[in-house]
Order: structure tokens, then sequence, then C-alpha cells
């Protein structure tokens, strides 16, 4: 009955951990399938242009 408890507990951790890893990943994946991320078009875009300029020099 112990080792069922123990099992049944670390089975447990292992799924928490888990999902807490995986919980990020899956948001974004959901963001970019559902097209709720920035748009790049206007000022989005060209905030975007001007940010990616002073990252490259």
């Amino acid at each position: 009955m112990a080792a069922l408890a123990t099992s049944a507990i670390l089975s447990l951790r292992v799924l928490l951990l888990t999902s807490l890893l995986m919980a990020p990943i899956g948001a974004v994946a959901y963001t970019k399938a559902a097209g709720l991320g920035i748009g790049k078009h206007g000022a989005g875009l060209v905030l975007f242009v001007t940010l990616q300029r002073q990252a490259m020099s």
C-alpha cells in the first residue's frame, strides 16, 4: 500500500512539473494559432521596424 501511495505522489509531482514547463509553450502556440499576437500594420509596423533597426546597430 505504501508503494502505491509513493508511486501516486511521484506521478503527481511529475505531472505538475511537466505542466509548469509546457504551459508557456502551449500559450505561445495558442497565441500564434489564434492570431492574437501584435499586428504588424500601421503604427505597430513602424514600431517593429524601428526596434529591429536599433537591435541591428
